[in-house]
């Protein structure tokens, strides 16, 4: 599997990753997905602290256990739990942040993370503040480096200007091409992209006109547009998941795409669809196809 550059960061990741928030918690399962990605070839891992309350820190923790040193580790902070244990809200506070590194290394069970993310961000938050937390702990060695993980072009501009962040994470895929507006941005800031929702929910799969029929709408799609689409790009590609995966990939603003998986199925197909070549002219023309669309709140 080939890899890219994390920003100007010094740090390589493999072109495709794991996104672990859809894994399950069963940690048998988890251990036989992560050992599959890593033998793979899969290097980069993301999960957050909210996902599952926790937990899902915890069982890739448990599945890296032995295989640490092989990983590029990513994780987010910024949306504390509840007492509940079911809701929670938004806290970029310096102290929730220094606080919040310290409960996921304990989780993860590692001593540093490779990648510690903002997971969201306003323009009300305290940005100096912010970054002075994510300094500290870069300088006394728990993180390797930052960045965040938002949709927001004034809040992603603003952190890329007040910070020496690497990495930006967004939603991007066919059917959802806004972030592509902001990708020369994010490079001019020596920062990288980080995919997620590469397969549109599943709707750039195998059964993507299966799940279309089943989805009212997806970002600006909405029926019929979303069943002609989703079966157009079917008709006019010979692998739609290769197609998805290497399509985020053509831009060199993209260091990696995350894909999820519930099962080593699902985590092997994906590998199989990376494997595959797509030709960049195919890719291209499909793009006849999309719509090219922008973020119309938040704009710087």
């Amino acid at each position: 599997m080939k890899t890219r550059e994390l920003g100007k960061s010094g740090i390589s990741v493999s072109e495709l990753g794991l996104g672990c928030m859809s894994l399950p918690t069963n940690r048998n399962e988890v251990d036989g997905i992560v050992s599959a990605a890593l033998d793979a070839g899969i290097t980069f891992f993301d999960t957050a602290d909210l996902y599952e309350g926790g937990e899902n820190e915890e069982v890739v923790g448990h599945a890296i256990r032995n295989r640490r040193e092989e990983i590029i580790l990513s994780t987010k902070v910024g949306n504390k739990m509840n007492p509940d244990g079911k809701t929670w809200h938004w806290d970029s506070s310096k102290e929730h942040i220094i606080e919040g590194v310290k409960a996921s290394l304990k989780r993860l069970g590692t001593n540093y993370i490779d990648l510690y993310q903002l997971h969201g961000g306003t323009m009300d938050d305290n940005f100096e503040e912010v970054v002075e937390a994510f300094e500290r702990l870069k300088d006394e060695g728990v993180i390797r480096q930052y960045g965040i993980s938002s949709i927001r072009p004034n809040v992603i501009q603003r952190f890329l200007n007040e910070s020496s962040a690497v990495s930006i994470m967004m939603q991007y895929n066919m059917l959802d091409r806004r972030p592509e507006e902001w990708f020369q941005m994010i490079a001019d800031n020596n920062a990288s992209v980080v995919v997620r929702g590469t397969l549109a929910k599943g709707l750039l799969t195998a059964e993507g006109e299966k799940r279309a029929a089943l989805t009212d709408s997806f970002v600006k799609y909405e029926q019929p547009t979303l069943g002609e689409t989703v079966k157009k790009l079917t008709a006019n590609t010979k692998n739609l998941h290769a197609t998805a995966i290497h399509f985020c990939l053509r831009n060199d603003a993209v260091a990696t795409t995350l894909v999820g998986a519930r099962t080593r199925q699902q985590l092997m197909d994906s590998v199989h669809a990376y494997e595959t070549p797509v030709s960049n002219e195919s890719l291209e023309a499909l793009t006849k196809f999309l719509a090219l669309n922008q973020y119309e709140q938040h704009r710087i």
